[in-house]
């Protein structure tokens, strides 16, 4: 089966009925994706299949054909960090780290739909995307900041 992943397609051999997340990690080795829960419920494998936010743990590589899969690794060019990125490192937008690339993934998507979110629009757009750590409210101010950017606006165009 052929896979596009970043731009660039990939012949993969594992079953159809395998996880996205799983190919994305052992077959390829694009490893921003982090295994969490197993059930969809945390965030930790958040990718991005035609622009909107998944759980790569939960879709089966079956339902990705003639899709664009999109991973924190290819969220930008390489050497560049997406403005998400850039707010989180300035905001301190992580702790421990497990969830910081599904973080990553879901509010880039938001920011691709809502240039401009207000607090709410953040809450409900993240939740679901578990921070064991705890530091939501930095996570909503660096969205916030990235949504501000004016880098994140070249990236809509």
């Amino acid at each position: 089966m052929k896979l596009k992943v970043n731009g660039s397609v990939h012949e993969v051999r594992s079953a159809s009925e395998a996880s996205l997340l799983s190919v994305l990690r052992d077959e390829l080795g694009l490893t921003a994706a982090k295994y969490g829960c197993g059930e969809g419920e945390c965030g930790a494998c958040t990718v991005l299949l035609d622009g909107n936010p998944v759980r790569s743990c939960r879709v089966k590589l079956e339902k990705t054909d003639g899709h664009e899969i999109t991973t924190l690794e290819g969220l930008t060019s390489p050497g560049k960090l997406h403005p998400v990125q850039q707010a989180f490192i300035d905001e301190d937008a992580m702790q421990c780290g497990y969830c910081t690339c599904g973080m990553l993934m879901a509010a880039a998507a938001l920011l691709r739909k809502v240039p401009n979110p207000n607090r709410s629009q953040i809450v409900e757009h993240m939740d679901g995307n578990i921070c064991r750590c705890g530091v939501y409210g930095r996570i909503i101010t660096a969205i916030q900041k990235a949504a501000r950017s004016t880098e994140t606006k070249e990236v809509r165009q």
